[in-house]
């Protein structure tokens, strides 16, 4: 067992517990089950008054620090939002959201082939749909621990020596099962190597199914690239065209247009702008006659 005490940079708050099944809360406790190298690890986090304590129970010492590595990325106890919040503290959308919710992160996920396999999941899909997708493909196709209460995420492995037909049985739409299998086999051949930054896309992309959206999922739930927006997603269609004041849904390129300003800073801006929104946050518009920076 390993434990380890971190500080993270600036305002944190723990996240909740997933709707996939994987990241669950007991007694104040987030658990989540992470394998390394075939090895199980069950990793803990809670909040103390000042820090993050984690432990991890791993057959080895390197498994087990390998999981608080995961952890720690998924949870974002080390995504330092300082430069972020300098630089836009007095952004006229993003400012107000600064100041009420400076702990406000991605949620990411702590293995790049599980951010890509999710994006692929919920591909014009309900969210909630989309999760109850995941619970089943979880509970049959995830690695489970010894006793069998925890599941992790099903391996690229594993996913791509299933037949379509049978992602199809977890609602999985037939178009997506087909991705998903081509996808894993990729990964699992080693044809594509997910801690890349960009040489893996073209492969990828040239999967029917995989377009520019699920691979920028990819990139900031699953790398941390803070400054790659999933543009095409319909949350962030809805939310230019009330803010540009265009009667209408935006397309993706006003809404690469619209959130240009924020730069390498982009997917954090789009996570904060969808919070003013929802939160209520109070905060002037852009429309074309608005605000400009």
């Amino acid at each position: 067992m390993v434990e380890q005490d971190v500080r993270p940079p600036g305002p944190y708050r723990l996240p909740p517990a997933g709707r996939d099944g994987l990241m669950r809360r007991r007694g104040g406790a987030l658990t989540r089950l992470l394998h390394h190298e075939g090895e199980p690890a069950l990793v803990h986090a809670w909040a103390l008054p000042s820090a993050v304590r984690l432990r991890a129970a791993a057959p080895s010492r390197a498994t087990a620090l390998a999981a608080l590595e995961r952890m720690r990325f998924g949870l974002g106890l080390d995504h330092d939002l300082r430069p972020f919040h300098r630089r836009f503290r007095r952004d006229p959308l993003l400012g107000p959201v600064i100041r009420c919710l400076p702990w406000l992160r991605p949620v990411r996920r702590p293995e790049p082939f599980e951010a890509l396999a999710w994006a692929i999941t919920e591909q014009l899909i309900e969210s909630r749909r989309a999760a109850a997708v995941q619970r089943r493909l979880v509970l049959r196709y995830g690695r489970p621990s010894p006793c069998a209460t925890w599941h992790d995420a099903p391996s690229a492995a594993v996913l791509a020596a299933r037949a379509p037909a049978e992602l199809e049985a977890c609602d999985l739409s037939a178009g997506r099962s087909v991705a998903l299998v081509r996808a894993a086999r990729e990964v699992a051949a080693g044809r594509v190597d997910l801690a890349a930054a960009e040489p893996y896309c073209r492969r990828l992309h040239s999967i029917r199914g995989i377009g520019a959206w699920t691979l920028e999922c990819l990139a900031l739930y699953g790398q941390g690239r803070d400054e790659v927006l999933p543009a095409g997603d319909l949350a962030y269609l809805k939310l230019v065209g009330r803010l540009e004041g265009l009667g209408r849904r935006a397309t993706e390129e006003e809404v690469r247009g619209f959130f240009a300003p924020y730069a390498s800073h982009a997917g954090l801006a789009g996570t904060y702008a969808l919070r003013s929104r929802a939160g209520g946050v109070n905060h002037p518009g852009r429309g074309r006659a608005g605000v400009r920076w």
